[in-house]
C-alpha cells in the first residue's frame, strides 16, 4: 500500500485527541502522530467513539434505514427535491433531496433551519440527528485542532471560521450532517431497466470521484463502499473493516486553502456497483464542518507558524467565493503535501513530524554526529593547550601561523595527553566529555 509507511488506516480514539492544559501526554502525542501519519498517506484516518457514542451512530442509522423506506419511489422530473447542485445554496440546504443521476437520496439536518415539503407541510426527519450532529462536530473540531497542533499553529487556530458553539439567536449553521441512502431499489428501480450495461460502468468509472468542499468530514456507513485515493493514486477501501463504534474521517478542500495546500483533501468515491442485488441499499451518515458563510480563508496561521506560502494561497479567500466556484483537480495533484515537511527535533520531547523519506533521518544524523565530534574535538584542544602551560593568546596566534605556512586542507594536530578521539565509539561521548571537562579544570 504504502511501502515503508503504514500499512492501514491509523486508528485512534477521539478521547485521546481531546487536548489538555499543560504539557500535552504521550497517548495525546501518539494520536496526533498516528492521525497524521494516517491522512498524509491515505487522506484519511479512523476514528473510535466510546461505547454510548457508538450506539447513537447505530441508532441513527437504524432510523435513517426506517425513513427512506417509508419514502415514495423515484420522483417525478418536474420535483423540487430534485437535487439541483445549485453551489449558491451550499449554507442553505435543510430536508429532502435526491440525486438521480447518483442513485442517492439524503437527509440535510442543518440547525437553524427548519425543512419543509414541497407541499409546505412539515417534514418528519430521522431520529437523533441533534444529537449526532453535536457528537460528530465536537468530534471534528478535536480532529482540526490536533492537525495545528502538528503544524505547530497556536491552539484552536481555526476558531475564527467556525460557527459560534452554541449558535446564537438567528444564526444558521453552516455544518451540515447528511443522512444518506444508496441504491435503493424502489428509487432507481424504474430507471434501472432503461440503463444498459455500458452506461453503469461509465457511471462508476475511475474518473467519477468527488471532493468535499469541508474542513473535516465523518462518514459513519452500515456497508462497505467508501473509497479514497491515497498517496501514491490508489483506491483504498476505507470503510470495509469498521467498529460499531468507529467512523471515517477526512480532510476537505476548505482545509487545503487554509493551510496553503499542506493538507490535502481526500478524492473520494462511492461504489454501488455491489449493491446491485440488495434489497434495501447503502446507508450512511455524513458529517461536515463547514467554515462559516460571511468569512475569508487566509493563511495568516501557517505564515505566523513559520510556514512558506505559495502564491495563489497568499491573498484571501471570501467562503461564499470559495464555496461557489469550480476547482481543478489538477491543481490539487503533483504537490508538495503534509507528508513531505517536517520539522527539527523539539527541546521538550521527541518530535511529532512524520518523514517519509528515511535519507532525511540518516542525514539529520549525520549532521549531529559532525556537530558533536567538532564540539568534542575542540574541548580536546584546549586541553591540550591548557596542560601545556600555554596563553589563550599564545595559542590562537600559533594557530593562525600554523594555518598560514601549511598548505590549505592541512592542519597542526596539538599534541594532547588524553585518548585520541577516534578511538572513542559512538556510545562513549558521554565519558569522554566528562573525562575532558574533568582534565581542564584549573588547578585549585
Amino acid at each position: 500500500m504504502a511501502g515503508n509507511g503504514m500499512p492501514t488506516l491509523g486508528r485512534v480514539k477521539v478521547c485521546d485527541l481531546a487536548p489538555s492544559e499543560g504539557l500535552p501526554s504521550d497517548s495525546y502525542k501518539l494520536a496526533v502522530t498516528t492521525l497524521s501519519q494516517s491522512l498524509a498517506q491515505y487522506s484519511a484516518a479512523i476514528i473510535q467513539f466510546p461505547t454510548s457514542d457508538g450506539a447513537l451512530l447505530r441508532s441513527g442509522l437504524d432510523s435513517a434505514r426506517l425513513y427512506f423506506h417509508q419514502r415514495d419511489s423515484y420522483p417525478a422530473a418536474n420535483n423540487n427535491m430534485i437535487h439541483t447542485n445549485d453551489s449558491s445554496d451550499w449554507c442553505k440546504t435543510s430536508g429532502y433531496y435526491a440525486d438521480p443521476q447518483s442513485w442517492q437520496e439524503s437527509y440535510e439536518y442543518r440547525p437553524g433551519l427548519s425543512p419543509t415539503e414541497p407541499t409546505n407541510s412539515m417534514e418528519f426527519p430521522p431520529s437523533g440527528l441533534p444529537d449526532i450532529f453535536a457528537l460528530l462536530g465536537k468530534a471534528a473540531r478535536v480532529v482540526l485542532d490536533a492537525i495545528g497542533y502538528y503544524l505547530n499553529l497556536r491552539s484552536c487556530p481555526f476558531t475564527e471560521i467556525l460557527d459560534n458553539v452554541p449558535l446564537r439567536n438567528n444564526e444558521i449553521s453552516s455544518s451540515v450532517l447528511s443522512v444518506c441512502c444508496y441504491a435503493r431499489p424502489s428509487f432507481h428501480g424504474a430507471q434501472h431497466h432503461n440503463l444498459t450495461e455500458d452506461e453503469q460502468l461509465i457511471l462508476y468509472s475511475d474518473h467519477d470521484h468527488q471532493l468535499d468542499k469541508s474542513l473535516i468530514s465523518f462518514v459513519k456507513s452500515d456497508k462497505a463502499g467508501l473509497h479514497i485515493r491515497d498517496m501514491h493514486g490508489q483506491w483504498i477501501l476505507v470503510d470495509m473493516d469498521l467498529g460499531p463504534q468507529e467512523a471515517v474521517v477526512y480532510p476537505g478542500l476548505a482545509l487545503y486553502q487554509a493551510t496553503a495546500g499542506y493538507v490535502s483533501p481526500a478524492v473520494h468515491r462511492t461504489d454501488l456497483n455491489s449493491m446491485q442485488g440488495s434489497i434495501e441499499g447503502r446507508f450512511s451518515l455524513a458529517f461536515k464542518l463547514m467554515p462559516k458563510s460571511m468569512t475569508n480563508l487566509s493563511c495568516s496561521e501557517m505564515r505566523a507558524a513559520g510556514h512558506g506560502v505559495e502564491a495563489q494561497f497568499q491573498l484571501p479567500v471570501s467562503v461564499d467565493d470559495f464555496m461557489q466556484r469550480p476547482h481543478s483537480n489538477d491543481e490539487l495533484f503533483n504537490r508538495q503535501t503534509l507528508q513531505s515537511f517536517s520539522v527539527p527535533q523539539s527541546q521538550d520531547g521527541p518530535s511529532l513530524w512524520y518523514r517519509v523519506n528515511e535519507a532525511d533521518e540518516k542525514a539529520e544524523e549525520e549532521r549531529l554526529q559532525m556537530q558533536t565530534t567538532t564540539t568534542i574535538k575542540a574541548a580536546e584542544i584546549r586541553s591540550a593547550e591548557s596542560s601545556q602551560g600555554t596563553s589563550s593568546g599564545d595559542c590562537r596566534q600559533k594557530g593562525n601561523q600554523a594555518q598560514i605556512l601549511q598548505p590549505q586542507g592541512v592542519r597542526e594536530q596539538p599534541q594532547c595527553n588524553e585518548q585520541p578521539l577516534c578511538e572513542y565509539k559512538k556510545g562513549d561521548w558521554v565519558a569522554a566529555w566528562s573525562s575532558i571537562c574533568s582534565s581542564s579544570r584549573p588547578p585549585q
